[in-house]
């Protein structure tokens, strides 16, 4: 039907001050590679090649701009005072973990931007988001009202889509966006099956929980965003992430798990209770859903976390099959290796494997599916968009140069004080926002 929503993929495009800053606690990639230099430049092109290569195979592709940083006004009301360059060295010296936090490029990773539920799904027939609100770490809770500010740029027409507040920035209510919420629907059927992942239960001190790193999302907070998405019970489940996972590196749900359409690639660990809801899923979705469940025998917990097998992509491709778009670092891994050619020679709904080099932000702890957000659209919803954020060989052209002109080739968490960094990033993204016809959705611009 002409009417049914197409998944678009929006990319983060990584910003200006790209940088290992390792501020992610139970993120292995970003504790192992603090302090390492980056390159933003490097970083913004990878993730622009990666894109364009969707982009040309015919994959509804946008993208979704950087933040603005170094956060002065978050500085500011840490007790920073004075100029803006006074602010930048007192910090450095003061509290370098704070100036770093509100340098971090994390808003790269659109996954964590919101939770989406499509027209198909919602009550009122319109595009419903809930940016989250990220509460766990400090530095991505100041992404949220940048976040909140570009959404409602980019899906401005109200009669379409609704772009909420954030939930309430409490622990009880940790909201990590689309990264622990997945969309199933069957070919035939236009609404969808929408999974939401939890890691913990706020109000149960009894519910199992991870010992050695933190679950970021609570049941709370996925409950509250399928009530305001005003979802039919019948087709939303909740299920929660296996403790172990979480302990393994498992921050996010997309970590260890993806699906689309009718399609659940998983490995053996992923859920508590999953074979439940493997049933629940199959008797929801319908006859066609298909679960690729990876046991522990053939990759580990800790290989799958090291690779990011399962942070990659799933999109259906014109000639039938799920293309799967994967880290470079799952070739050369011996048993990911084996199981991605096993995938693709049998007779599973996985027909083609696609790797892209996404180092400076695997480094970092971020692959494919981090990279970016889900969001179902029917044509109509398409061209009601006015932003220039369709990519096509243009804009992707328009980008790189931009990319050159703006970026630095080398960033070490010691040029986080220096205030030519800000003024780069300002002039870029000022410069950025009239290319992609976005208006003024920075602090600095308002």
């Amino acid at each position: 039907m002409a009417t049914e929503p197409l998944e678009v993929n929006f990319d983060g495009l990584p910003g200006p001050t790209h940088n290992y800053s390792g501020l992610a606690i139970g993120n292995l990639a970003s504790e192992r590679n603090k302090n390492f230099v980056a390159n933003p430049r490097e970083a913004a092109l990878q993730g622009l090649a990666k894109m364009k290569a969707l982009a040309d195979r015919g994959f509804a592709q946008g993208l979704l701009p950087p933040h603005e940083r170094p956060d002065i006004a978050a500085l500011r009301a840490l007790g920073f005072a004075g100029s803006e360059k006074e602010i930048l060295a007192k910090a450095a010296r003061q509290a370098p973990q704070l100036l770093a936090a509100c340098s971090s490029a994390a808003a790269m990773w659109v996954a964590n931007a919101a939770t989406v539920s499509p027209s198909a799904d919602t009550a009122d027939g319109r595009v419903h988001f809930t940016p989250a609100n990220l509460v766990t770490h400090f530095h991505r809770s100041l992404e949220t009202a940048t976040t909140t500010r570009v959404l409602r740029a980019i899906f401005a027409d109200e009669q379409r889509f609704v772009v909420h507040d954030p939930l309430p920035p409490a622990q009880q209510l940790g909201d990590e966006g689309a990264a622990n919420h997945t969309r199933f629907a069957a070919a035939d059927n236009a609404a969808g099956v929408e999974l939401f992942v939890y890691g913990r239960v706020a109000f149960d001190v009894e519910a199992p929980a991870p010992r050695r790193f933190p679950a970021r999302q609570t049941r709370e907070a996925s409950e509250a965003v399928a009530r305001r998405h005003a979802l039919a019970p019948a087709r939303t489940l909740f299920a929660q992430q296996h403790p172990d996972a979480i302990d393994a590196g498992v921050f996010h749900n997309d970590v260890i798990a993806v699906g689309s359409g009718t399609v659940l690639f998983c490995h053996e660990r992923a859920f508590v209770g999953q074979d439940a809801l493997l049933r629940a899923l199959a008797d929801r979705v319908g006859a066609g859903f298909a679960a690729l469940v990876v046991s522990e025998r053939e990759v580990s917990l800790e290989r799958a976390v090291a690779t990011y097998l399962f942070n990659s992509q799933l999109l259906p491709r014109r000639e039938g099959g799920m293309l799967l778009v994967a880290p470079a670092e799952c070739r050369s891994d011996a048993a990911v290796g084996a199981l991605l050619e096993r995938l693709v020679s049998g007779t599973g709904p996985i027909g083609e494997v696609l790797t892209f080099d996404l180092k400076q932000s695997m480094q970092n702890g971020g692959g494919p599916a981090c990279l970016r957000l889900r969001v179902a659209l029917t044509p109509a919803e398409r061209s009601a968009i006015r932003a220039r954020i369709w990519l096509d060989a243009a804009l992707h052209a328009e980008l790189s140069a931009w990319v050159e002109r703006h970026y630095r080739d080398r960033l070490a968490p010691a040029d986080l004080s220096d205030p030519a960094l800000l003024d780069e990033g300002r002039r870029a993204l000022d410069e950025l926002t009239a290319l992609l016809h976005l208006g003024n959705v920075y602090r600095f611009q308002l």
